[in-house]
């Protein structure tokens, strides 16, 4: 994607527009609104996809030091529009995609696909839990989704549809094509929803939540795969059978699936030193994130979750299974670290001057003058927040520009700061439901035409509305049940 000359226009005026001709609020400095004109601006360049969102975070970089709206002199300003390259989150979703990387290189993303599919593939909805199945596993160390889901998941789908002639082209998508995309593209906001690390926003999230609570919340790894857990199983187990019955495949037993996957793994052949090691390490990455030193010695052998990554990552490099080029080409990494800076930076800042605080209470006063109690208010405000994702193609966008005024709001409004902040984490992955350009994961599965644009729709709004009472009811149980609240 290139330099697109009007959406860049546009950004460019509405970032000129609350800049010049939008009065600053009352309770707002000069400075923290100059802050977010820039902000809205690049904001809106992401979601009209006006560059690479790599490029623009160089540009906005550059905005913040140039300008000085930060700080009192040019080299403190510069400090600060750098300052989140040394946030240890930035690093340790930059990290494990590189680890990711060893999934692809080594075949073992695919083998543990086969595999299952080898086991359950009888039938078409097996094949579908299968799918599900991986997409769950592999989420831990993969925090592109769009890697995990259209990158892993999607041509294996892609081939089992083929291999039972299910195919757009045809006009035979019907026979399980439709069914099996479906599955795949919904199984991955799942999975991202359940570990801090199998999606790059997540741990966005963790982020804007210590900030708003001054660090009284921060959300491990292990706090927030436990939480998601119990939730998280039962939207994966129901989701299959919602699209089973919704859009049921018209061939419904695939004992050729099986076949097929077993000759698969035959053309595999057995496992690789490299698979080997790359399963070793994936399993040390969990022990480590998991925390279960720590449970097992004490808390002073607790490791820190960007440096499990790194050692992750230095034991593929020790081993060969990685080589530095391989790290150099993974340029979705390299990327990743630079956006995720420049957004953090400037979500930072923008709280640090008193925005946040202020746009917050602005929420607080307009919701708390219905009378609806925390409750009633925080289903409001969660509900504007999730369904606020049609006006977005970038979820790391929504969140960067919602998530921290909305969250505070609740607070100020009564809400527990646990179950706001867990409910607000899972909304942030289900909203990628909702429409074909949602996430990266979208167009990739939308694009092979199984699905169509009405259809997508349809059930994504479906699987929104159900997923969110998962997490609000089942979820509110098990998250009382653990304490958090």
């Amino acid at each position: 994607m290139g330099f697109k000359p009007i959406p860049a226009a546009v950004a460019l005026l509405i970032g000129l527009i609350v800049w010049f001709a939008i009065p600053v609020p009352e309770g707002v400095s000069p400075q923290a609104w100059h802050l977010l004109a820039m902000f809205v601006g690049v904001i809106a360049a992401i979601i009209g996809k006006a560059m690479p969102i790599g490029a623009l975070s160089i540009i906005a970089i550059m905005l913040v030091a140039v300008t000085g709206v930060t700080a009192d002199t040019p080299s403190k300003a510069m400090n600060d529009a750098l300052s989140s390259f040394g946030n240890p989150l930035i690093w340790l979703i930059g990290v494990a995609i590189m680890i990711s990387r060893g999934l692809l290189k080594t075949g073992l993303g695919a083998r543990v696909g086969y595999l299952f599919i080898g086991l359950w593939g009888k039938r078409t909805l097996g094949v579908a839990y299968s799918l599900a199945v991986v997409e769950l596993l592999l989420a831990p160390v993969t925090p592109s989704n769009t890697a995990r889901g259209g990158g892993i998941i999607h041509p294996i789908m892609k081939s089992i549809a083929s291999s039972y002639d299910s195919d757009p082209e045809k006009g035979t998508e019907k026979r399980m094509g439709k069914f099996l995309a479906l599955v795949n593209y919904h199984a991955n906001p799942i999975s991202s929803i359940m570990f801090i690390t199998a999606t790059a926003p997540n741990p966005l999230i963790v982020d804007l939540v210590a900030k708003a609570t001054n660090s009284d919340i921060h959300l491990s790894w292990g706090t927030w795969a436990l939480a998601m857990l119990v939730p998280g199983l039962v939207a994966m187990f129901l989701m299959p059978l919602i699209i089973y019955w919704l859009y049921p495949p018209e061939i419904k037993h695939t004992p050729n699936a099986v076949a097929f996957a077993k000759e698969r793994l035959k053309e595999q052949g057995p496992m690789t030193r490299d698979e080997k090691i790359m399963l070793g390490i994936f399993a040390v990455l969990l022990i480590l994130w998991a925390g279960i030193p720590a449970m097992l010695f004490g808390k002073s052998f607790a490791v820190d979750p960007t440096t499990t990554a790194f050692i992750g990552l230095s034991l593929l490099l020790l081993t060969g299974v990685l080589s530095w080029d391989d790290i150099l080409k993974e340029k979705s990494a390299w990327d990743t670290i630079t956006w995720f800076a420049a957004l953090v930076m400037m979500a930072t800042f923008l709280n640090k001057l008193g925005l946040i605080t202020w746009f917050s209470g602005v929420l607080e006063s307009s919701i708390g003058s219905l009378g609806m109690g925390w409750m009633g208010a925080c289903a409001l405000l969660l509900l504007a927040y999730m369904y606020a994702h049609y006006m977005f193609a970038s979820t790391t966008a929504h969140i960067t520009a919602m998530f921290a005024a909305f969250y505070s709001a609740g607070l100020a409004l009564g809400a527990p700061p646990m179950l706001f902040a867990l409910m607000m984490a899972a909304a942030s992955s289900i909203m990628m439901t909702l429409t074909h350009y949602a996430t990266g994961t979208s167009p990739v599965v939308f694009g092979s035409g199984f699905v169509t644009l009405g259809e997508w729709w349809k059930i994504g709004f479906i699987m929104s509305v159900i997923e969110l009472a998962i997490f609000v009811v089942i979820g509110g149980v098990w998250w009382k049940v653990l304490g958090y609240y």
